[in-house]
């Protein structure tokens, strides 16, 4: 008997010091957590901490960079929350800076003199819906930053209360303001394109978020295009191009333009009447060695359509809006690589003259499955009979980037035909970047905003913003059985791991005691 106590007094023992060295060792890493900072992100993206992109930003920075964070005490109890996810992200940039991004978290209260501030800035005062004594009422506060450079202030007027996107806009801010190049898009506003207004603002306020935005008329004599446009973006066009117009593109190019189309090889209107949309442009295009062909794709891997018959509306899956899901990306180009699901509403495809460019000169970043096809005449778009595949079926390219020596289009003799670099990408669509489409469809926005970067900034922005993505759709081509089985993994799978081992671990202590009372 003396011998089973001796035994539980040395057990008791062993217990304390381990205890004890455990809550040493827990000392010494909290000592060190102060002097190193380290986050370890599982998720696929690293959607919980700041990307290689924003690390190599504020570490390469020159001098002090200032961030003001203006939070009113009086928001609601459920944007605290909110307001603990921004300060653990600047926590970040603060860390990976060394001492370059200093925070400062601000409540403006009621000083007339931040309010003022604040509105020069332009950060506006937020309205907000509270509970109080069981009445609904409105209360106003401030919910933004200011990043300061020097002279120079970037304001991010309002955080959404899905922050996904914050790291980009506050890495955003921090390069306009540290730098003195931010590149010009030039919006041709003529050929009746795309209404910036009322067609594709959302993606045009979005492009002015980050560039200088201005309008291009091309007049039909004489035309040019600003010697201070870095990037052309020509969305939907229906009116014609004369020579002269075509000219003065190439002419933008040549002197080391780049150039983005968002262009329909065939249009819809009333009643899905589908038309032929020749304007001139593609006669550049085709000098280039690209074609945009005057055909519609299908592919049975499709988005969700809504359509009006009589005085019903229905929904159904629509062959003409092909879905293009991860294995539909281009995986060596960074402005497409991490997407997962853009839907292209009626678009055409996009071909190569291997003639013109040669084959490791382009990338062809988005294209459908195998089971794709498309139809190049009789056009039958009907939701009733869009499902039937015509013709052969195989993968098509619907987006074109192409960064290699293009042939001079219009030299001014033979003599001095030529080629140059020349940075072009081409969409045989435009109506995905539409208003009406991109609200259902947030992905769309993301690849629009990436060819525009890929063009005009660096890919560092493009990694950031692909970490958001929306959508992580099951693979077309598994079973129903293989479906069945993940779901019921995923609902239920965790749990019973979690039960097996909880079993595990009863009948290994119970196994234990029955030792040491032996």
């Amino acid at each position: 008997m003396s011998e089973i106590k001796k035994t539980k007094k040395i057990k008791k023992t062993d217990v304390s010091i381990t205890i004890i060295l455990l809550i040493g060792i827990l000392v010494v890493l909290n000592f060190f957590s102060y002097k190193l900072f380290l986050r370890l992100d599982l998720t696929k993206n690293n959607i919980y901490s700041i990307s290689q992109a924003s690390k190599k930003t504020v570490r390469s920075l020159d001098d002090i960079v200032m961030i003001k964070a203006y939070f009113s005490k009086t928001l609601p109890n459920q944007l605290i929350s909110l307001k603990q996810e921004v300060a653990d992200l600047l926590s970040e940039y603060e860390a990976y800076s060394k001492g370059k991004v200093r925070v400062e978290f601000i409540d403006p209260g009621d000083d007339e003199d931040v309010a003022r501030e604040l509105m020069i800035l332009g950060i506006p005062q937020l309205t907000f819906e509270v509970y109080e004594k069981d009445k609904l009422q409105l209360v106003n506060g401030y919910m933004g930053l200011a990043v300061s450079f020097a002279d120079n202030t970037e304001a991010i007027p309002a955080i959404k209360r899905n922050t996904s996107d914050l790291e980009y806009q506050i890495t955003t801010a921090i390069k306009k303001v540290t730098t003195d190049e931010i590149a010009t898009i030039g919006y041709l506003a003529t050929q009746e394109t795309s209404d910036s207004e009322t067609e594709v603002s959302i993606a045009y306020q979005e492009l002015a978020g980050l560039y200088t935005i201005s309008q291009v008329f091309l007049s039909e004599e004489e035309p040019e295009i600003p010697v201070d446009i870095n990037t052309l973006v020509i969305i939907g066009p229906k009116g014609e191009f004369n020579e002269d117009q075509l000219k003065a593109i190439n002419s933008f190019m040549v002197k080391g333009g780049s150039l983005l189309v968002l262009a329909d090889g065939v249009t819809i209107g009333e009643g899905l009447m589908a038309t032929k949309n020749p304007t001139g442009l593609e006669t550049l295009l085709a000098k280039y060695g690209i074609k945009i062909n005057q055909d519609l794709v299908a592919d049975e891997r499709n988005g969700l359509a809504s359509f009006t018959q009589g005085f019903m509306r229905f929904s159904t899956n629509y062959s003409f809006w092909p879905k293009i899901t991860n294995e539909g990306f281009n995986k060596k180009n960074a402005a497409v690589s991490n997407l997962e699901n853009v839907i292209f509403p009626w678009v055409s495809s996009v071909s190569v003259d291997a003639g013109l460019i040669d084959e490791g000169q382009f990338d062809n970043l988005a294209f459908t499955t195998e089971k794709g096809w498309r139809v190049t005449d009789n056009f039958s778009i009907d939701p009733k009979s869009a499902g039937i595949p015509q013709g052969d079926q195989k993968s098509y390219a619907m987006a074109v980037s192409v960064n290699a020596p293009l042939r001079d289009a219009y030299p001014e003799s033979e003599e001095t035909r030529g080629a140059f670099d020349g940075r072009l990408i081409v969409v045989g669509d435009s109506d995905f970047i539409s208003d009406n489409f991109i609200r259902n469809t947030p992905d769309n926005l993301i690849f629009f905003q990436n060819l525009v970067d890929l063009l005009s900034f660096d890919e560092d922005l493009i990694n950031i913003r692909s970490k958001s993505v929306t959508s992580r759709p099951i693979k077309a081509d598994l079973s129903d059985s293989a479906k069945a089985a993940l779901r019921y993994l995923n609902v239920f799978g965790i749990t019973f791991i979690v039960v097996i081992f909880g079993v595990g671990r009863y009948f290994i202590r119970r196994r234990s005691r029955f030792v040491d009372d032996i």
